[in-house]
């Protein structure tokens, strides 16, 4: 057998292929060098690579030792002790804790939908049959009033079909219920926090001598956090404290029948305005709200307690607006509402309840008051809440 041997021109050939690999090699990195000076800028986009290969990109550099670690929010982490209560979980500056009753539109731009924020608040518990008296109570409040009808005989389409400003009013249908039910219910401080001043007015009350823009210059003159204009001496019976007199502007005390007011600081001789058109500061409705009780629903005596809920002496932050007054006109239509029982006619038995309510809020605070100052083992101090 021959002896085999390489043959010169195959070494030739090898050596002639790697010369070509080696300048292949050398043209493709200087043509990237070249690419990359000539478009430093250039990077992969979104758009140039299909979504799922970038998804795995991103997976493999988070798995990667040598990736940058990323710092990702864990909202399970949440918590603001000093948050209101049920809110911990939020960051602070997203909580909204207070609201209004502002309407807005349901189009555009939200900072765009108020023209105007009313400042002052207010409310009026209304049956239909009252609706001339009604209309001429709300045109004497400017659009610097949010307006609110609280419907206790379930109508309320038919003011839009008569008068054109229902249609830009707050409107609350709940049927057979009264004012302090109402408000316990809806008008929570919370809700009604962007008014400076809260109106709670019954449905009877004659307004050609009132101008709501003056009353609040008066309420604010005189620093009174509660309030209520004057009423005309000349028509029904009132307490004397609550009638309207001449040439003041304000008044905060007046002198009553001695086995009424044997105590001249105190009610009805002082700090004290009857629960027909009371007006409350923003501070004083939030004592106020917290004082209604959930079941007596026609509020006789709060207005004796009404003085607990503003600083002492209470007699200098509670008056009589005298130059804006008001006539009561005694329209007992709430009365209708009742029911005929035990041979009580409905508005007997209404009256019955309110008389029997004034005396459940009278034990009640007297016991309240008796608790607290026992679990401070000190002795209670005369300071009755009630007419007696």
């Amino acid at each position: 057998m021959g002896i085999l041997s390489r043959s010169p021109t195959y070494g030739r050939r090898s050596e002639d292929n790697g010369m070509k690999l080696l300048a292949t090699a050398l043209f493709a990195t200087a043509f990237g060098i070249l690419l990359g000076l000539s478009f430093p800028s250039f990077w992969i986009s979104n758009a140039s690579l299909p979504k799922n290969l970038l998804r795995s990109i991103a997976i493999s550099n988070r798995h990667s030792d040598n990736a940058a670690p990323v710092h990702a929010i864990d909202i399970s982490k949440i918590w603001v002790p000093s948050n209101p209560k049920g809110a911990e979980r939020l960051p602070p500056s997203i909580i909204a804790s207070e609201s209004d009753l502002y309407l807005h539109r349901l189009w555009g731009n939200p900072e765009e939908d108020l023209k105007k924020k009313p400042r002052y608040l207010v409310t009026f518990t209304v049956g239909y049959k009252q609706r001339q008296n009604i209309d001429a109570c709300v045109k004497k409040f400017s659009d610097n009033f949010t307006i609110v009808l609280f419907h206790y005989d379930g109508k309320t389409s038919e003011w839009d079909d008569e008068f054109d400003w229902s249609k830009n009013v707050i409107h609350i249908s709940v049927r057979k219920q009264t004012k302090w039910w109402y408000a316990k219910r809806f008008l929570h401080p919370d809700i009604v926090a962007r008014y400076d001043y809260i109106f709670m007015w019954d449905e009877d009350l004659g307004v050609d001598h009132f101008d709501a823009e003056e009353y609040i210059h008066m309420v604010k003159k005189h620093g009174l956090e509660i309030s209520q204009p004057g009423l005309d001496p000349e028509k029904g019976c009132t307490w004397q404290i609550t009638k309207k007199r001449e040439h003041v502007e304000v008044h905060k005390e007046t002198d009553e029948k001695l086995e009424w007011c044997s105590n001249p600081p105190r009610p009805p001789c002082a700090a004290f305005v009857e629960i027909m058109a009371p007006v409350f500061s923003r501070d004083a409705w939030r004592c106020v709200w917290h004082m209604i009780q959930n079941d007596l629903v026609h509020g006789w005596g709060l207005d004796f307690a009404l003085r607990r809920c503003v600083e002492e002496p209470a007699y200098e932050k509670i008056g009589i607006v005298d130059t804006q007054w008001i006539v009561h006109q005694f329209i007992p239509s709430l009365g209708s509402q009742g029911k005929e029982e035990d041979g009580k006619s409905p508005l007997q038995g209404v009256r019955d309840r309110c008389h029997m309510e004034w005396k459940m809020f009278e034990r009640r605070v007297d016991e309240a008051e008796k608790e607290y100052f026992k679990s401070l083992q000190v002795q209670t101090p005369s300071n009755s809440t009630t007419l007696h």
